[in-house]
């Protein structure tokens, strides 16, 4: 069985999927892209920007399951232009970077985005023990 995870202070999904799913002990955080909550707009221009807004949403679906940065085991990348990952890399790291190990990471170009994002990530995350 599992549960839905939703928070009005990340993006409502902008398709059929949830926020995330807590299975077991895991979450599985859907990609969230640079959208403010309160407006749904695309917050920032460059990947520095963007990654911010980026982590803020994830943080934010974290925080509703239970969870924060340091529980999160695999994140994926996603980057319209791998030119940004130096960018993208700095913001990152320092949020996943400054306690314990850093996540497991995948980091991939691909074509496009929702929105004309610049920068997209996913997670999976360990519920902590009670």
């Amino acid at each position: 069985m599992f549960k839905v995870i939703e928070t009005p202070h990340a993006p409502k999904p902008i398709g059929p999927y949830s926020q995330a799913i807590q299975m077991g002990g895991l979450v599985f955080l859907s990609g969230q892209i640079p959208l403010d909550p309160s407006t749904g707009e695309i917050v920032g221009a460059t990947a520095t920007e963007q990654t911010h807004q980026v982590i803020h949403n994830l943080l934010a679906v974290l925080k509703a399951a239970g969870c924060d940065a340091k529980h999160v085991a695999k994140t994926t990348i996603f980057l319209v232009d791998l030119a940004d990952f130096g960018e993208v890399n700095a913001v990152y790291g320092s949020v996943f970077g400054t306690e314990g190990p850093a996540p497991a990471r995948s980091t991939v170009q691909v074509s496009a985005l929702p929105r004309g994002s610049r920068v997209e990530i996913e997670a999976i995350a360990q519920i902590p023990a009670a």
